[in-house]
């Protein structure tokens, strides 16, 4: 799909913090329960990242979400994370329940975690790399 000069994949994409342990270790868990590689990953710092969160009029610094981009339409907060879980089938389906308690309770607990998130959980000196056998997961 082409938005703006920008190429974006059918595929799901999901754009995290790629400096934060947290996110990282978000991204780690659904690449590992993600069997049919249905997302794709980039960091919000990437310059993938950096085009996708312009074309959405999203800031480009001080982001405190991650994102996913699903069928062209955007989710943050904690819609974006029961819509990535819920997505990952099985017992992560379960997620799904969250939906029912109202956005702005979700989105408040989402913003202290994300507040907190390097305090509680750490930040990397820069964005991880991909190993090999991941890297086509991953936008440039």
């Amino acid at each position: 799909m082409k938005k703006a000069g920008i190429k974006l994949p059918v595929k799901p994409v999901v754009l995290f913090d790629g400096v934060c342990n947290l996110c990282n270790g978000v991204v780690q868990f659904v690449i590992k329960r993600d069997k049919t590689g249905q997302f794709l990953f980039s960091s919000l710092q990437s310059d993938a990242g950096q085009q996708i969160l312009k074309y959405y009029n999203l800031p480009t610094k001080d982001f405190d979400s991650f994102v996913l981009i699903k069928n062209g339409e955007l989710y943050t907060k904690s819609d974006a994370a029961i819509l990535l879980y819920g997505s990952l089938g099985g017992v992560w389906s379960v997620f799904k329940i969250f939906k029912w308690i109202p956005k702005g309770i979700r989105d408040a607990v989402y913003a202290i975690i994300a507040r907190n998130r390097y305090n509680w959980f750490g930040q990397k000196e820069s964005c991880m790399v991909p190993t090999p056998e991941l890297r086509a997961r991953f936008l440039d």
